[in-house]
């Protein structure tokens, strides 16, 4: 039997996953200014990074027995570029603090197939707050 717990964690993370997505397509669709064609660029790659995240997991949710959510979490909009990233590195943190703690229910489970694709995704969502974080001249997660 499928644990319900974990089933949910997975869509609670489907969910910031399907509004990072789209979110990402907006910035940049609106981002203007002398610095946005290289942003917008950043935009749209990682909107496709975040759709394979997407797909993960819903894949691993119905592969658990569950149903994937299809409503996404909060989707920021708006503001000038540097809002805009400023609202991307600050969803990118939020998924790596609560990936973290879904990869410690895993472990729990012993569902070493859902840590190692949390771990893969935490990877990914540090290397987009790395990215921001530099654009933005702050520290990363990791050096905080």
């Amino acid at each position: 039997m499928a644990n319900k717990e974990l089933i949910d964690a997975l869509n609670q993370d489907l969910a910031l996953e399907l509004g990072a997505i789209t979110q990402y397509m907006w910035h940049h669709a609106m981002a203007e200014g002398l610095n946005s064609p290289s942003i917008t660029e950043l935009f749209k790659k990682i909107s496709i990074v975040e759709m394979k995240h997407a797909e993960s997991f819903a894949e691993r949710v119905v592969y658990l027995g569950g149903t994937p959510v299809t409503k996404p979490s909060e989707i920021k909009m708006g503001g000038d570029l540097k809002k805009m990233m400023e609202d991307d590195l600050a969803g990118e943190r939020n998924a790596i603090k609560q990936y973290k703690a879904h990869l410690k229910l895993a472990e729990g489970l012993g569902d070493p197939v859902t840590r190692r694709m949390l771990e893969s995704i935490i990877a990914d969502e540090e290397g987009h707050d790395d990215t921001w974080s530099t654009i933005l001249g702050i520290k990363s997660l990791l050096e905080e």
